[in-house]
């Protein structure tokens, strides 16, 4: 049985450091965080998905174009990445215009299809699959099957629908991206057990990492699943050195506490070089375990869905 692992980098001008969207940090993601990601992923001859924003790519074009020559997927991170366009509260017609505006921003800048797609911070409601339907795309990445961290997160209620998704990829039903089904789209669940399996805890809990990706190599091996890690670029670039204007996006003191105060401090661990050294460590993992890496789109049609 082969086995399969799917990188992917969700990009976009969100600053840890600062906890906001700043579009500074998004021209030093172009800068300095998508070339250190492109030079790791040459080293290893890795072609893995970019989900843009429709904001960044807009803003800084080059940051689209800059992958193509890698043979990396360009895939859509939705419009806007501010927390009043969640996918989880926005209506139908307001998703279909965001995800069809941002599907033409990055196909017009890269000349490719764009099929894939990924919620930011993976905010989706029943609407959605029937958006994705309507706009044209074929793949969601948004489901993070049997992860238990969502009130750590916005759109913590709809996210409980993780503990009873599917853990191998699955055609969605019409109506919902959380179950089997017949519907046009195909979800690619991100890997986690539990705890979530991305940088953010990869950089915060290095060992119960290295620990988890050997948990999730053997149900590879057994099922078929495949890894899909989910990084940012904007996790290799240090603004440490920047006086901190830390900005709370939350009213309701428990969610300002928990989204904010408490994720925002274990979020700054381990940024910069030393991430991307970790990182490379999870690479190195799955190459020595002869895993097969390809892009999310790559694998959908590997696949045969």
């Amino acid at each position: 049985m082969n086995k399969y692992c799917l990188l992917s980098n969700d990009v976009e001008t969100t600053s840890i450091w600062h906890n906001t969207l700043k579009d500074e940090t998004g021209l030093k993601v172009f800068k300095e965080g998508m070339p250190i990601l492109l030079d790791l992923y040459e080293k290893y001859n890795i072609k893995t998905t970019f989900f843009f924003t429709g904001y960044i790519a807009k803003l800084y074009p080059e940051v689209v174009k800059m992958i193509i020559p890698y043979g990396h997927e360009v895939a859509s991170h939705g419009l806007s990445h501010e927390k009043e366009d969640g996918f989880d509260i926005m209506p139908l017609q307001k998703q279909i215009i965001h995800l069809e505006e941002s599907k033409k921003i990055l196909e017009d800048i890269s000349g490719m299809d764009i099929i894939s797609f990924r919620a930011p911070a993976l905010r989706i409601n029943n609407d959605t699959a029937i958006a994705l339907n309507e706009s044209g795309y074929k793949i969601d990445s948004s489901i993070a099957s049997q992860r238990f961290d969502m009130f750590m997160s916005f759109g913590g209620f709809n996210k409980l629908k993780w503990l009873t998704a599917p853990r191998l990829p699955y055609r969605t039903s019409a109506s919902s991206l959380y179950h089997k089904g017949e519907g046009n789209i195909v979800e690619i669940p991100l890997s986690s057990s539990i705890i979530p399996y991305i940088s953010s805890t990869m950089r915060i809990f290095p060992k119960i990492t290295s620990f988890q990706h050997k948990l999730l190599a053997i149900e590879s091996s057994l099922t078929g699943k495949p890894i899909v890690f989910l990084t940012h670029p904007n996790e290799f670039i240090d603004e440490s050195n920047e006086e901190r204007e830390f900005v709370k996006r939350s009213k309701n003191v428990i969610s300002s506490f928990l989204q904010d105060s408490l994720r925002s401090k274990l979020k700054v661990k381990n940024l910069g070089v030393k991430g991307i050294e970790l990182y490379e460590k999870e690479i190195n993992y799955y190459e020595k375990k002869k895993f097969k890496f390809l892009t999310i789109s790559d694998y959908y049609k590997k696949m045969g869905f």
